[in-house]
């Protein structure tokens, strides 16, 4: 199964907890799950189905400032 690695913010990790306890879950790995399938659900179930929202929902928590590649293409280039 493919990993998907996340940087959480203070406020992404309470509102994870809070989640998690509403949902009765006892792991983050099967909030996010569970939380992403709800809003692909939701995404999709609406009349115009773009996904354009899942941009908007990613960046609500902003982006790093510390990011450790300065471009895509410095991800992707080795030695």
């Amino acid at each position: 199964m493919p990993q998907l690695n996340l940087n959480m913010t203070a406020q992404f990790k309470s509102d994870l907890a809070k989640y998690m306890k509403h949902r009765g879950l006892k792991t983050k790995s099967e909030a996010v799950r569970m939380a992403l399938h709800e809003l692909v659900t939701l995404l999709s179930s609406a009349k115009k189905s773009d996904f354009g929202g899942w941009l908007g929902a990613g960046l609500k928590t902003g982006l790093r400032k510390d990011r450790q590649f300065k471009s895509e293409d410095d991800l992707w280039r080795t030695g």
